[in-house]
């Protein structure tokens, strides 16, 4: 079992899934609570449609892990 510590890397496997559930919300999966595409706007400042902050988020995610191992 790995444990993940350290900021950064929590922070980049928060990001990871949000990634992840918003992805399934662009293909149509509901949840409860604050959607995805919602936390992603309010907290990286992204704009745009579910598909261009996806993008966008894939974007950011992959200069997160470049200087990470997660």
């Amino acid at each position: 079992m790995t444990t993940i510590t350290g900021k950064e890397n929590i922070d980049t496997f928060r990001m990871i899934s949000l990634k992840g559930a918003l992805k399934l919300e662009i293909l149509g999966m509901k949840r409860r609570g604050q959607a995805a595409y919602a936390i992603v706007k309010l907290e990286y400042g992204l704009k745009g449609n579910k598909q261009k902050v996806y993008d966008q988020l894939c974007v950011l995610v992959e200069r997160a892990k470049g200087g990470n191992n997660v």
